[in-house]
């Protein structure tokens, strides 16, 4: 029997944007090998079942974005111009036409029993996350404050992801993260 040939990172990048914009439940199994292009046999013994297909999108996206943290933190001249630099790419897209908030917030919410796995992933990486923000501020500020910051700043990109805006309103989220985070070095595009 000859292997599928496919470009994996493709066909996840193609997993996530079905996943993130309907969630897991409203993602069928017809609308997954449409938005791959691949045929229900190859999706099965490629990836295994539909839990195992959004368990890596959820992944791949999960992963992405901590990366893009992290490269975002190391190039900043400080840990605060960083955090500013991430906040407002999330302004941006938090305002754009085809949002669809976080892909982690959105499965926590969808998938909110605490004994669900995905539930349990998507808590676990945005625990990863904020602690990497605290990990970047206690290289400027004390483990306590470090802590608290790391805290208010996920309590702030939280409400942002969710709460999210109509196109054209950015200057009110940058006035809403002003107030929320002013211990941050807020440049005046932000």
């Amino acid at each position: 029997m000859a292997r599928a040939q496919f470009n994996r990172k493709e066909v996840v990048d193609n997993l996530i944007s079905l996943f993130w914009a309907n969630g897991f439940s409203a993602s069928s199994m017809q609308q997954v090998v449409k938005a791959t292009g691949l045929k229900p046999g190859s999706l099965y013994l490629s990836f295994g079942n539909k839990e195992a297909l959004f368990r890596e999108a959820l992944e791949g996206y999960a992963e992405k974005g901590i990366a893009k943290i992290k490269v975002t933190l190391e190039k900043a001249p400080t840990v605060g111009h960083g955090i500013c630099k991430i906040l407002e790419g999330m302004v941006l897209e938090s305002t754009s036409k085809n949002y669809c908030s976080c892909f982690l917030v959105k499965t926590q919410l969808e998938l909110s029993s605490n004994d669900n796995v995905f539930h349990k992933f998507a808590s676990e990486k945005l625990e990863e996350i904020e602690s990497i923000y605290r990990d970047y501020l206690e290289k400027e500020y004390s483990s306590e404050t470090s802590k608290n910051r790391a805290a208010s700043l996920m309590l702030n990109i939280f409400g942002m992801r969710v709460y999210g805006y109509q196109q054209g309103s950015a200057n009110m989220l940058r006035k809403g993260l002003r107030e929320g985070l002013p211990w941050l070095p807020w440049m005046k595009n932000l």
